[in-house]
This record gives C-alpha cells, structure tokens and sequence, in this order.
C-alpha cells in the first residue's frame, strides 16, 4: 500500500487548481494524468530573455523585453501579415508583424499607447522587426528565464509550468535513499530540490543526472527483490537420468556454446532454489534444442514443463516441432492456445490437471486462473521480450512449489539493458552457431526500384525458390498495418497468380495456420506478412527476404526478420526497399545492416540509435521503459545503481533499514512497487 506522504503526488491531475475537463484532456494526451506525470515532465531547454530600454544591433537574434509605442497599422493584401509599427525609448522603429487575426493585433496595440512586447529581435532587410511578439498587460511581468516543455495543442509551456509549481507544492521532503559516499561524491541535492532545480533551469545537469540515478536505482532495487524473494522460495530440485534425450533423434551435433549452457541449466535444475535464468542466442543459434533438452530433463524426472510462445503462429509451429521429435520416445505434448475449445480444452486441461501430459505449449493462456497442474517443475518463456515481470510471476503461480523459469530471446541485449530489464536473472549466452547456417547477403534499395524488385521476384519464384514480403507498420494501428499488407498482396497476385499468400495479425488463426501450412508446404511461392512472422517461422526452402519500407523498423526487428531466410543449404538474400525521405539514423541503421550480421553488435548499435524504450521493436510491454534516464545515462548510471542497492539489501538492512524506509518511498514514488508487494508475501 503506497504511503500516505505519497498520495498528493498520485492525485489524478484535475486535483490541480484550474485544470478543467478540457484542459486534463489536452493534458492526458501528453500521458500526464496525475500530478507526479507533471513532476517527470521535464523541460526540454529554455526561453532567456533580456531586458532592455532601446533596441541596439547587439540584440539581435535574442529575445527582447522592450517598451514600445505604436504609431502606424497596416494591413497586407491577400495572406500576408498585419503590420504595426511603433517606436521604442530611442526612437528606434520596431515592426511588430502578426499572421493572423489582425483586429486582435490592432486590438492589443492601440496606437499611440505604450505597451510592453516581447519576442526575437530580428533584421528584415533594413527595417528591425519581432515576429507574433507577446504583448503584456499593465503590470505583468515575464521571467527573464523562461522552461519550454514538450507540447500539444491546446497547450503552452508558460501553463504547464503554473501547474508544475502546483505539483511542486505538493511535493514532500523526502529522506535520503542513495548511499551517502554516492551522494557525496556527485554532490547531488535531495530529491525534491533537485526536481525544482530542473524545472527552472533544464540545463542544470547534476539535478538531472540525480533524478536518473534515482528512477534507475528504483529498477535494479525491484529487480534485487525480486531475485531475493524468489531465491528465498524453495522449489523442487529436478535432476533427469538423460534416457529421454538420448533417444533424440538430433539435426546435429551440439555445439560447444550449447553443452556450456545445457550444464548450466542441468545445475540450476538441480538445486532446491528455482531457477531464474535468462537464455541469450542470435538467430539460428539453436535455443530452441537448448530448450527442448530441458524441458525433457524435466521429464525425466517425473516432472511436467510448460512453453509460453508470444504468438500463435510460433506455438503452433513449436508445437509441431515438438510432436514430430517426441512422439516418437513416448513423451505427451498438448497445445494450449485461445482457439482450443469445448471438449479439445477440457481435455488439455483433464490431462494437465492428471499428469497425462508432460508438456504443454501455447500463448498467455496456458497461465490462465483455470489450467493448473499436477507438478508444474519447469516454464520456458520464448521470446521473453512480449513479456513483462507480472507475466512471469503468474506463470510461477501455477505450481504449489514455484517451478524452475527458463526465458529465451532471440533478441540479442546489450549489457546495460539486460542489466534493467533481468536483472533478477543468471544469464546464459549461446555464442556460436550451429553447422549449415549459410551467410545472408543483404541488399539496400530505393522504393524507386520497385518493378526491378518485382521482375527479380518472379525470376526467383520461376527457379523453385520462395519469398517473403514484409510489409511496414505505417501507423501505431493493426488497421494500417493490415491494409499495407493487403495492398501489396493484390499487387503481387497480379504478377503471381496463384502463388501468393497473406498473413496479417487480424486474421483468424485457422486462416492463418492454413496460410502458413501452405507456404511450408511449397503450394505458394511468397507469403506476404507484417511482422507476425518476425521470429519462430521457419521454412527452409524460403531463401529470398523482402522487407518494405525498411527504414521504419529497429535494426532488432530487421535482424529478426532476416533471420527467417538462411535456414536451408540454398543461398539467401535480403532485399531492404527503403523509401526516399531518409534520416541519418535511418542511413546509418541499414548501412550496419548490410555490413554486419552480428546480432549483439546490432543489439549495442541499435541502443546507441533508437533509445531503451524502443530498442525490442515498436510494441513491446514496456515494463523497464525509463522517462528520466536517457541511453547515454544508462551505461553510466546501470552498474553504480545495481551495486548501491545489493549495498542496501546486503549491508544495510534492506527495506527495513532506515535507508531501506527511504528506499521504499523511492520504489513507490517510480512505481516499481511491485517489488514491495512481492517481500510482504514471499
């Protein structure tokens, strides 16, 4: 329960003097909806202005707080600006130009009668003028120093900052949560001090540094909780005899990265604390096999394992695998997603509940409140990045015992963020690949190609080969994303009758899966998507990757989606169609595409280039997103907060503390208060 000093700070934001339902509305837009959003809302730079009795040539390009007095209007034909000219203290002849509304400029400057205007100085040919100045009222005064704030319409900066002194006067002293050798060292001010600092001087950099430190701090300390109260649990040690995996009919050899992680997981399972772990792997690396041979370490010992898969598509597909490599040894496998009804999931759910089942695979329904478990001993949550903490704790929740926890990506993570995101986790990293996986060679081209691209196609498509074509997602929006898709599909149709295929995420999933079954099966040449077939889908006779409007997606997602192609002996292409309009990210972003296929140096590079909130792609849970602490901060500030909270926990008495009490305050105050819940009842 949050504390009481807290709760004006969580007030919804219409608890602020004069912010009515319009106002909060244009004031939800910008996602400030209680009085502490207003808090992190930080001003991005500031308006100086100066003061000064006469306009000279060293004002110029600075903004102006002059006394002036009008004496002529004139109005431009057609769309051309209301212009007033007036005079200031040195006879100076300033031109004051409006755009729009002149009877208000009029209205406003009254000829002949001093007014006060403020705005940027500007040379206009020989004339000096200020463009839509501010007019003052009798008495009112302008700062000399004024935040500018991120905006929407309805909005100005001069009333968020009212309201952010209103927030401000809401905020309680708070005591001191960072190691005091930390604090003295940075020679930061306390917490409030420096949220009032950064409000009226953005630049002040130490202040801005303390309140990231802070938000980090309250992640790595959620994330040690978490560890801490999940090591205090005691599971059930899992320890197989291998008859089940020996019986394995394998498409390889493992790798020396794969025996390695294999170990390390075979030792975890062993031991009475649960497993938390997190499996690293680029694309093709084998994880899944990694996977499976835990799973069937489970097994082995009288245990059952669960498989979460972020999408239908991918648990369908992991199911299939599965069945084919483990009907064979005797081990059950039943599939568990929201399409399974009536008597098909009461089954699923009799035979879970007896133990009949050994392994079950599907989506966020295998942790549904009705599907338990007679022993639940290990979950393996593929592509971990669609799921949050809370998502991982329900799962644990289906077991009596909390079962041993498995996380796979395919994404590759940079240190710091797998540092911010799971940090609660051992981490194991699979850096080699498997034999047979072929080098992609990938390709950038102009939109304006398009019928060459098209023309290359269908040679590919005559010579046996088949394609992917992904499409972009236009808008934040499945609608947009669907219609790209259908768009291009008839398109193709045209040229390829017959041999075309379309999945899109509003599509039923038997019509998907038929699509899908299809494409493995050769019946259609090219299979136009969006990026539900970014990770998991695997046809290895599909050599050729298109991807439309390559500059809109991460350099994480276009990776991910290279990787569909290069899975057979064929050689294989990426062809990234990029639009005329391209920034120098989006340059930068495809030239390392073509340059490398490194996974976890795009991982690193696509940190540097997209920020921490972006960098799995452009829908993610969002769970470690940071308002406060830039990526640039995170390399720095990550390690020194991870290590000042195990000093907390090890050395200071944890939450118990007195720096602990202050520490609590911190984790509400960033909402990483889940953190807290989680001790009281573990």
């Amino acid at each position: 329960m949050r504390p009481d000093l807290l709760n004006p700070l969580f007030a919804e934001i219409e608890a602020l003097k004069g912010v009515g339902p319009q106002l909060a509305k244009a004031l939800h837009r910008l996602g400030l909806v209680r009085v502490v959003d207003l808090l992190f809302h930080l001003p991005t730079g500031a308006i100086e202005r100066v003061r000064a009795p006469h306009a000279t040539p060293a004002l110029l390009g600075r903004n102006v707080v002059l006394e002036v007095k009008p004496f002529d209007a004139r109005q431009s034909s057609g769309r051309g600006p209301t212009r007033i000219y007036a005079a200031d203290g040195d006879g100076n002849v300033i031109t004051l130009a409006f755009f729009n509304n002149p009877g208000w400029a009029k209205k406003q400057l009254p000829l002949g009668e001093a007014k006060v205007v403020s705005g940027k100085l500007e040379a206009y040919g020989d004339q000096w003028q200020m463009v839509h100045p501010e007019v003052l009222g009798t008495g009112e005064e302008l700062p000399l120093r004024e935040p500018v704030y991120p905006l929407t319409e309805g909005l100005t900066s001069r009333r968020v900052h009212d309201l952010v002194v209103q927030a401000l006067e809401r905020a309680p002293q708070l005591s001191e949560w960072i190691e005091p050798s930390v604090l003295g060292r940075e020679g930061w001010r306390p917490w409030r001090s420096a949220v009032a600092e950064l409000h009226s001087d953005p630049e002040a950099a130490s202040s801005r540094k303390r309140l990231a430190y802070d938000e980090v701090f309250a992640n790595q300390l959620a994330l040690q909780l978490l560890r801490q109260v999940s090591r205090r649990k005691r599971g059930v040690p899992l320890q197989g005899d291998g008859r089940l995996a020996a019986r394995l009919n394998l498409p390889y050899d493992l790798t020396g990265a794969q025996r390695r992680v294999v170990e390390e997981i075979r030792g975890d399972m062993a031991q009475a604390a649960p497993m938390l772990r997190l499996l690293q792997g680029d694309v093709g690396s084998g994880k899944t096999l990694v996977a499976l041979l835990a799973m069937l370490n489970a097994v082995e010992a009288g245990a059952q394992a669960a498989l979460l898969a972020p999408t239908e598509i991918l648990a369908r597909q992991h199911h299939a695998t599965l069945l084919r490599q483990l009907d064979p040894i005797g081990v059950r496998v039943a599939i568990l997603t929201g399409r399974e009804k009536g008597r098909a999931r009461d089954s699923v759910l009799m035979g879970l509940a007896s133990g009949e089942i050994d392994i079950l695979v599907g989506t966020h329904a295998i942790f549904q409140e009705k599907v338990g478990y007679r022993n639940l001993g290990l979950a393996v949550i593929d592509e971990q990045h669609r799921f949050g903490v809370s998502q991982r704790l329900l799962l644990s929740a289906k077991a009596e015992r909390p079962p041993h926890l498995l996380v796979m990506t395919a994404t590759p993570i940079p240190r710091t963020l797998t540092l911010t995101q799971y940090g609660e986790m051992d981490v194991s990293r699979i850096d080699e690949m498997p034999p047979g996986r072929s080098p992609v060679e990938t390709r950038v081209i102009s939109e304006e190609r398009l019928g060459e691209i098209i023309d290359g196609l269908g040679r590919h498509v005559d010579a046996g080969g088949q394609a992917y074509w992904v499409c972009p997602l236009v808008e934040e929006s499945e609608g947009t994303d669907a219609a790209a898709a259908e768009e291009r599909a008839a398109v193709l149709r045209q040229h390829f009758p017959g041999k075309v295929g379309l999945v899109h995420g509003r599509m039923k999933g038997p019509d998907k899966d038929a699509v899908m079954a299809a494409f493995s099966a050769n019946e259609l040449a090219v299979l136009v998507a969006t990026t539900v077939i970014e990770v998991g889908v695997d046809v290895p006779n599909a050599t050729l990757m298109i991807v439309e409007g390559a500059e809109r997606f991460g350099l994480a997602q276009l990776h991910q989606l290279r990787g569909r192609v290069g899975r057979g002996q064929g050689k294989s292409t990426c062809l990234l169609i990029r639009g005329q309009q391209l920034s120098e990210t989006g340059r930068a972003r495809l030239a390392l595409m073509r340059e490398t296929s490194d996974g976890f140096r795009i991982a690193e590079e696509d940190l540097k280039l997209r920020g921490p909130g972006e960098i799995l792609g452009t829908r993610q849970s969002g769970e470690a997103a940071f308002r406060l602490a830039t990526p640039e901060m995170l390399g720095e500030l990550v390690p020194l907060a991870t290590d000042d909270a195990r000093l907390l926990l090890d050395r200071d008495g944890g939450l118990a503390g007195e720096r602990g009490q202050a520490a609590r305050l911190c984790l509400y105050l960033f909402e990483r208060d889940q953190a807290v819940d989680l001790l009281r009842s573990g």
